[in-house]
């Protein structure tokens, strides 16, 4: 047995109230009513919500705002063992469904249809629900009929008629229309009764458009009230096709509706003569003018030619230089029933500069022929000011126009017009227009050039342009990008073409360069107007990956990618390098071609040695014939020469008293035979001069070159056993002057100083005489022959300074006098010999 139970049972509740249900405990007295509460599908109801009734019994209120159906529980707290164990019997619940309140139904109405030539007896009834209705709790309606009599078209067999019903006939037959061609601008509607008369008296209504359009034109209901069977439309357009619809209903007020439109009757109206001007326009080229027409907004028929005529203001008269020229044209009579006017180029001439025109057309049809249109292309369009502050929008699928007026000059009219991609269109405004809707069929995501033309009197003025979409979106596609030239090392000139208009769908906003070289990707943004751009800080020899994305404030999109692979050099640095490596070895080859012009000397000296050519010695002929001459000193030291006069049996021999003397000059004699030397002069330490050349003061060490000195003395007396004069005779010396470098023989002058020491020293043991109580030694006398003839052993080369005029003797350790210093070839000192080695 259960211990709570829930009432009311299964409510049905309205939304929108506040619903009560009361928990009671039976059969048990285990619990309370403080031990329950309530549950709301899975919330817990706030206790705020409970009410206490006593001790079995709790309450507990509730809103219902929603429709869906819920469940509300009454349960027990687990207040002891037994209700643990008896959980199922200490629960409850009940399912609330929630529905509205139902209203009245508006707008009852019943229908009785014709059903042949009588009204049926069935009847159709139908009303508007008000209110709102759930699922669970659906409206119910009940319909209640009420019978009157009446005499009404049922059949026989039916006598009642309800006072809802109300009767609606089928639609008027036979519907036709007549176009007579007196009447170009009527059509004469012609139909049957869908009903007899005694029926039902009926009432008709007609309506009518242009074929294709979807704006239907009523005709007044007082002008069809009566019970008629035909009309006639007037005003119409000629040469246009008509489509017309009849209904009818009965004449009694709120006793009838409407039928349903009778079928399409089509007719086109009669041709006329077009009754407005062809629409004349114009095209500038850069080599001349074109001229378009569109034709006549009335042109009442279909236009078979124009007649165009260009008339120079030189021109006097309209129809004398000048003819009318005939354009034929072929126009269907779908062209001729389109909305949209045909244009037609007419005529395309050269325009020089400062040249006005008149240009007269009409149009021509089956009828007539229409008023002539004047367009005048001025000599200079900038005489009439432009209109100002042009301003063109998108709104809601159109494009809007708004400007100012020029203030100078009265405009009659403004011509509108909108280019793009090569289609042109332009519409007429009054002059007083100060905005207005382009009229054509425009395209989204297409670019439009508009232009405001005033026109003062026929004559164009100076436009005013502006660009414009009628709706922006994403571009197509992105630039492609190219190299411009070859790339360099650490750069690369990108370019680029703009997007094509029909590609760009938007005003391209920016233009985004990618380029890659490995997974970091950079990205510069440009400006719109910007079709190229140098990529720098690029790294050498490397291969780049590069794409352009164009943005408008729609979206944007990416371009082909291109690749391209920088210099391992930059352009021109190998030749640099080239040319600096070649300067600077021309520099090193003219800087070593220069030192050696100035040092030709020095590197002939050094590494190409003279040999000296001893066929080119002037050296002297040795003769005993040869007169003896003494030079004359000079300062310090007289020359390279050493004169000893010697006479071999004289008084004025060596005495005995001087033989002591004899070992000093012996050394001393020594000391000048060391201090001897070859081709040259050592009076002093430095080179001296020899005879030849001591006036100009040549320096016999500065070079190879200079003249060299060769002497040698030779002895008065004969030679190896030759027979001398009979007169005394004197010491002969002989010297010769050279360019040539001594021989090796000739600079090794210690070998040739060794000999020449070896024969002094046998001269200076050896005087030539010797005195002697007054008394002459002969047998002194013959060594001293022999002393001469071992001299003439001396080589030829050497010269001698003479001795000091004084009678200072010269011991081996006095310094030696640069007058018995030889004279050498060279400048280095030998300080064995007390001279200078040649070099």
């Amino acid at each position: 047995k259960v211990h709570l139970v829930i009432a009311p049972q299964s409510p049905v509740l309205e939304i929108g109230t506040n619903f009560t249900a009361t928990c009671m405990i039976i059969n048990t007295a285990e619990i309370t009513a403080d031990d329950l509460y309530w549950n709301l599908s899975k919330t817990t109801v706030s206790k705020e919500q409970y009410i206490k009734i006593n001790k079995t019994a709790l309450n507990v209120t509730i809103p219902i705002t929603s429709e869906k159906p819920e469940w509300l529980f009454c349960l027990c707290k687990r207040v002891s063992p037994k209700v643990v164990l008896n959980n199922g019997r200490f629960i409850h619940g009940i399912l609330l469904v929630k529905g509205y309140r139902p209203e009245k139904p508006e707008n009852l109405s019943c229908v009785a249809v014709q059903n042949g030539t009588y009204i049926s007896p069935s009847i159709r009834c139908e009303w508007e629900v008000v209110g709102r209705q759930t699922t669970e709790v659906p409206t119910t309606y009940t319909l209640i009929v009420r019978q009157v009599l009446s005499n009404c078209p049922f059949p026989s067999d039916t006598t009642a008629f309800w006072s809802v019903v109300a009767v609606k006939t089928n639609p008027p037959s036979d519907v036709t229309v007549i176009s007579e061609k007196s009447f170009p601008t009527s059509l004469l509607i012609n139909w049957a009764h869908p009903i007899a008369s005694e029926y039902l008296r009926l009432m008709y209504q007609i309506r009518f458009c242009r074929l294709g359009s979807h704006i239907w034109n009523y005709v007044p209901l007082e002008d069809t009230s009566e019970y008629i069977q035909s009309f006639r439309l007037q005003n119409l357009r000629p040469d246009t096709v008509y489509v017309t619809q009849v209904r009818c209903k009965n004449s009694q007020k709120n006793h009838g509706f409407w039928s349903n439109w009778s079928n399409n009757a089509t007719e086109r109206t009669q041709e006329d003569r077009p009754r407005s001007k062809p629409d004349l326009w114009k095209i500038v080229t850069e080599d001349g003018i074109k001229f378009i027409c569109k034709d006549p907004e009335l042109s009442n028929g279909r236009i078979t030619r124009f007649d165009i005529m260009i008339q120079n203001p030189k021109d006097k008269i309209k129809n004398g230089s000048s003819e009318w020229e005939r354009i034929m044209v072929n126009r269907s009579e779908a062209d001729s029933s389109s909305s949209h006017r045909k244009i037609t180029l007419l005529k395309k001439i050269p325009l020089a500069d400062k040249t006005s025109v008149k240009v007269y057309v009409t149009a021509i049809n089956s009828v007539g022929k229409s008023d002539e249109a004047l367009l005048v292309i001025p000599a200079n369009a900038n005489e009439f000011a432009p209109v100002e502050e042009l301003m063109v929008w998108p709104h809601e699928g159109q494009l809007l126009l708004e400007w100012k007026p020029p203030t100078s000059t009265a405009v009659s009219e403004y011509v509108v017009e909108w280019v793009s991609g090569g289609q042109i269109d332009w519409q007429r405004e009054r002059g007083s227009t100060r905005h207005t809707v382009i009229k054509g069929n425009l395209e989204r995501f297409v670019c439009y050039n508009v232009s405001v033309y005033p026109i003062y009197s026929g004559r164009i003025g100076n436009p005013a342009h502006a660009e414009v979409f009628l709706e922006e979106g994403a571009p197509v596609r992105g630039p492609t990008v190219k190299l411009n030239g070859n790339p360099g090392r650490n750069e690369a000139k990108l370019t680029w073409e703009e997007i094509p208009q029909h590609s760009r769908r938007g005003f391209i906003t920016n233009y985004t360069i990618f380029y890659t070289s490995g997974a970091e990707i950079h990205a510069i943004t440009v400006p719109a107007n910007t079709t190229s751009y140098t990529l720098t800080s690029l790294s050498a020899n490397t291969k780049y990956d590069t794409w352009i994305k164009a943005s408008t404030i729609r979206g944007s999109a990416n371009g082909f990618n291109h690749s391209f692979t920088t210099l391992k050099y930059a352009p021109g640095e190998i030749e640099g390098i080239v040319v600096g490596v070649s300067l600077g070895f021309l520099f090193v080859v003219l800087m070593t071609m220069l030192i050696c012009f100035y040092k030709k000397d020095l590197i002939k000296k050094n590494f190409w040695p003279q040999i000296p050519n001893p066929g080119e010695s002037t050296i002297g002929n040795w003769s005993p014939d040869y007169p003896l001459k003494a030079e004359t000193p000079k300062e310090n030291c007289l020359s390279g020469i050493s004169v000893l006069d010697m006479d071999i049996c004289d008084g004025k021999c060596v005495i005995e008293e001087d033989k002591a003397s004899l070992p000093l000059k012996k050394d001393k004699y020594l000391s000048e035979e060391h201090s001897s030397g070859i081709g040259g002069s050592s009076c002093m330490s430095s080179p001296r001069q020899s005879v030849s050349d001591s006036d100009e003061g040549g320096d016999m060490a500065d070079t190879t070159s200079s003249t060299i000195q060769y002497s040698s003395v030779v002895a008065s007396s004969g030679y190896k056993g030759q027979t001398p004069n009979s007169h005394p005779q004197q010491s002969i010396f002989s010297r010769s002057e050279s360019t040539q470098p001594l021989l090796d023989s000739e600079e090794n002058a210690d070998m040739v100083v060794q000999d020449g020491s070896r024969q002094f020293q046998h001269f200076s043991r050896q005087p030539c005489c010797t005195h002697n109580a007054g008394n002459k030694d002969t047998t002194n006398c013959d060594d001293f022959s022999q002393l001469a003839m071992e001299q003439q052993e001396i080589p030829q080369s050497l010269d001698f300074c003479p001795l000091e005029e004084d009678n200072e003797q010269i011991t081996p350790t006095d310094e030696l006098s640069a007058d018995w210093l030889p004279t050498v070839p060279v400048s280095s000192y030998m300080p064995q010999l007390g001279g200078y080695r040649p070099q």
